[in-house]
């Protein structure tokens, strides 16, 4: 063992980052981050077009070297020990990286080898990847040939090959169709169910909030929020009731009657009668409970009734400033431009 060596700590989070910075010229891409990864988690990565999202997965897979800050993966450093962390992690980048001369089993023979698995191992889990991500219908088809959709999952599964503990999703299903996309959703589902620890990347807020078990919030290369779905929501704009009168008449009366019982920081209550119900923003249990208490103080039959949190799209605009319709606008763009390159 080098000095630098040691064993990993079963009692540390799978991942460990602590003040990473990384800059590019002038510019800071990584201001200071820290962010941990629990085992067997997936901790989803959001931020604008530029935050440092791509720039954290590249320092924490060894690809570039961080200017400053701390970070250990699986037990291990990632500047220090770049070669043992390697063994333990899986990347799938914004684009597939296997060959396309190559047919989808030779692609993933030869990561296998190149990953030390003896021949007839990287055989047999080449044949093993295929039939998990149903590609063994195309398994000798030159990757040239494949669909969008079906490289994105060779990629997923050349990320597999070497079974690793930590696995790196940076946009993994950017430019796929629905249909794809679930499918890469329900392998990276089984993948955690399975023990693997998943760091990923997204601009989709269906992805995140699907996949994630926390959500950490970077832009400008800091992060500016952390925490599970509905803690971040509960945040940024607390709850709506949705009250629907089983008499949609009375759905004026209701908010005559809470607009005159003054409800200490009930308003700005609204009716929508195309769907016979009032919308009641609430901060507090105590609002609610009293919102419902004058309702059946004043006699009204309620039909249904509910509260629902901010989407997640709401959160990332109410924290970011930015919408998440600009920020993959931004990300096509920077497509274009490089496929135009």
């Amino acid at each position: 063992m080098t000095r630098f060596e040691k064993t990993p700590d079963p009692g540390a989070p799978a991942v460990e980052v602590r003040g990473l910075v990384k800059h590019y010229g002038e510019t800071k891409a990584l201001d200071g981050v820290d962010l941990d990864v629990r085992e067997g988690t997936v901790l989803g990565v959001l931020g604008p077009n530029g935050a440092g999202k791509t720039t954290l997965v590249r320092c924490l897979s060894t690809l570039i070297l961080p200017d400053a800050g701390h970070a250990t993966v699986a037990g291990y450093d990632v500047v220090r020990q770049p070669r043992q962390l390697r063994r333990t992690i899986g990347l799938t980048g914004q684009y597939a990286s296997v060959d396309e001369k190559l047919s989808g089993w030779e692609n993933l023979y030869m990561i296998g080898r190149l990953l030390d698995l003896p021949r007839k191992s990287a055989r047999s889990r080449a044949d093993e990847m295929l039939e998990r991500f149903s590609l063994t219908d195309a398994a000798k088809r030159a990757v040239g040939q494949y669909s969008g959709g079906m490289r994105r999952r060779l990629d997923l599964a050349a990320s597999m090959i070497g079974r690793p503990a930590i696995l790196y999703l940076d946009e993994p299903t950017t430019g796929l169709d629905p249909r794809t996309r679930n499918e890469v959703w329900d392998e990276v589902q089984s993948m955690v169910a399975e023990g693997v620890t998943v760091l990923l990347t997204t601009q989709y807020m269906e992805e995140a909030e699907q996949l994630a078990d926390e959500l950490t919030v970077i832009d400008k290369g800091k992060v500016i929020a952390g925490g599970k779905v509905d803690e971040l929501k509960a945040k940024v704009g607390g709850r709506t009731l949705r009250v629907v009168p089983a008499e949609p008449a009375q759905l004026q009366a209701m908010v005559r009657d809470l607009d005159e019982a003054g409800l200490d920081g009930v308003g700005g209550s609204q009716a929508v009668p195309d769907e016979g119900a009032l919308y009641v923003p609430i901060l507090s249990d105590q609002q609610l409970t009293a919102v419902i208490g004058l309702f059946a103080a004043r006699g009204y039959a309620v039909a249904d009734i509910g509260t629902h949190l901010p989407s997640l799209d709401e959160v990332f605009l109410a924290i970011t400033g930015q919408k998440t319709a600009d920020v993959r606008d931004a990300t096509a763009d920077d497509q274009i431009k490089e496929v135009a390159a």
